[in-house]
């Protein structure tokens, strides 16, 4: 089996670092740490499941998000749609979003 490569584009590199101060100044979680956690859980996901989970063909009015997607439920309230592009074994995450956007209604 070949190994799985992910790559992440720099701007979403850079939205997941922030999310996780966005998180814990929100009250979303009371303690930095645990923000963390949950950000975590959610790339752990992308590395460990992009090749795996059957993406679904992103909209033509979405595309340039990326040509494929797959979704991460985190909790009950929240779901992740995480776009990106890949070739043989290899993937690049190019946006994350969730269902707290307007962006999913045209999913």
């Amino acid at each position: 089996m070949e190994k799985i490569i992910v790559q992440y584009l720099p701007e979403v590199e850079s939205y997941l670092n922030e999310l996780v101060y966005l998180l814990f100044q929100k009250e979303y979680f009371g303690y930095l740490e645990t923000a963390l956690d949950y950000v975590d859980d959610l790339i752990n996901f992308i590395d460990y499941n992009i090749s795996i989970f059957p993406p679904k063909n992103t909209p033509v009015n979405l595309i340039e998000l990326g040509s494929k997607y797959i979704f991460y439920k985190a909790n009950n309230h929240t779901t992740w749609y995480i776009f990106f592009e890949n070739f043989e074994n290899r993937f690049l995450v190019t946006y994350i979003t969730n269902n707290h956007t307007e962006i999913v209604k045209f999913l």
